[in-house]
């Protein structure tokens, strides 16, 4: 396989750099570009040690350190070598024009990650928890990558499709020595299939909290004019973001502040305040606020005595929120009473919005964060619950293909299974250096 290179390291200015290359022949394009300082020469490197010395750049030299990684002991499965220099951007593409000229190609976006699936270091989902845990921008979100990266996935993909395997060898002994078919052996093949196809759908059941975990959560607060709305947005936050003022209708646009509640990523929209009667650019900024609402994960209705807002069509779950709790005591039904002033019921609200958007994620569960993973479970289930539904009228061989189909489904997770042109996809994702 021929040579390919990259800068392995974030674009700019820094203390280090990695130059990577990997394919056979690496280390001898290393020889022409690294003097060690020491005796041994590079033919003769150790792998996995690291070498001090002086690097070529052709019209210069810098002064680093080069590792050698022998195939299939490494990352893409072949030998690999990295260049650590200064973190100079000259000096990075000096380098990298350096092995370029020397006979190395530039590598093409996630193909060192490309390299280790097809070398069988690992799976196609744990490639897709790699550029998740990258990308993560909250603690969950990296869990979750983390766990996928971990082939978590991968073993509860692979357990299911053993289990279809054994089934599949079931029905083939029947359909060879038909004689010997029993019904009580019928019957278990027909209890087994409806058992894979409950582990599929609890699998699957996860993605709804999956997405919210890796994508975040959109909360919007919404209410009456002056209830306190951006006061409490300010609170959830830490810091103030939002405008805070005892005149009605000061927030005509809506608002909007990161924060991590459980590790989870939140975008919380402080809308304008809802009412019947207002100005041209206030029902402009109403009208956008009941768009939000509808498209929101949840929904913060906050009031604060002088009544509820009408909010409309909304497609996520709603919090009752009353604030300003250390002035006026609470009146009918709320689920939390806060005081945005005080900080008072603050940590409980944080709580319920945990609760009702994603619950108690558990640090050791596979959840399903990619829609493609989700879009083969549901194809691989679709499968299986159509062999249940048929059991009856379905011989033996028509059952193994629907059965066939799910295990063929189940492998575009992994890799197994999956084309040109999936492979391609989720590669793409990743940087040119990784």
């Amino acid at each position: 396989m021929d040579i390919i290179s990259a800068i392995a390291t974030a674009a700019g200015v820094g203390g280090v750099a990695i130059i990577r290359l990997s394919g056979s022949g690496c280390l001898d394009l290393a020889q022409k570009m690294f003097k060690p300082f020491g005796k041994t020469a590079v033919r003769d490197f150790i792998p996995n040690l690291m070498y001090t010395g002086s690097i070529d750049g052709g019209d210069f030299e810098d002064y680093g350190m080069c590792v050698y990684f022998k195939g299939p002991k490494s990352f893409t499965g072949e030998d690999t070598v990295e260049f650590h220099c200064h973190g100079g951007v000259q000096i990075t593409r000096g380098l990298l024009k350096r092995t370029l000229l020397l006979g190395a190609r530039l590598a093409d976006r996630g193909e060192f990650t490309k390299r280790a699936f097809v070398n069988g270091k690992l799976s196609l989902s744990s490639a897709e928890g790699m550029i998740n845990m990258i990308n993560a921008d909250s603690l969950a979100a990296l869990r979750a990558g983390s766990m996928l990266y971990g082939e978590k996935l991968t073993a509860e993909i692979k357990d299911i499709q053993q289990r279809l395997t054994d089934i599949l060898a079931r029905i083939a002994v029947d359909i060879d020595y038909p004689e010997e078919q029993s019904d009580d052996g019928f019957a278990e093949v027909c209890s087994l299939v409806a058992e894979l196809s409950c582990n599929l759908d609890a699998l699957a059941s996860t993605y709804d909290t999956g997405k919210r975990i890796k994508n975040g959560v959109t909360v919007a607060l919404c209410g009456k004019p002056n209830t306190g709305k951006s006061s409490i947005l300010n609170a959830l936050l830490g810091y103030d973001k939002a405008i805070v003022s005892s005149q009605a209708g000061t927030t005509r646009d809506a608002v909007e502040g990161e924060t991590e509640i459980n590790g989870v990523k939140y975008n919380l929209i402080d809308t304008a305040g809802i009412r019947s009667r207002a100005g041209e650019v206030e029902s402009m900024g109403i009208e956008r606020a009941k768009k939000i609402i509808s498209s929101a994960d949840l929904i913060l209705s906050v009031t604060d005595g002088s009544g509820k807002a009408e909010i409309g069509e909304c497609s996520g779950p709603v919090i009752e929120v009353f604030n300003k709790c250390d002035v006026n005591s609470p009146k009918g039904h709320f689920d939390v009473a806060v005081s945005a002033k005080t900080g008072e019921g603050i940590e409980q609200l944080k709580k319920l919005i945990s609760e009702k958007s994603v619950g108690e994620t558990a640090l050791d569960k596979a959840y399903i964060i990619e829609e493609r993973h989700y879009d083969a479970l549901r194809r691989a289930n679709g499968a299986l619950k159509s062999a249940v539904a048929n059991l009856d009228g379905l011989s033996p061989d028509m059952l193994s293909i629907d059965l066939k189909d799910s295990w063929d489904a189940l492998g575009e997770i992994t890799g197994e299974t999956a084309n040109e042109e999936i492979i391609s996809t989720v590669f793409a994702k990743f940087c040119v250096g990784k």
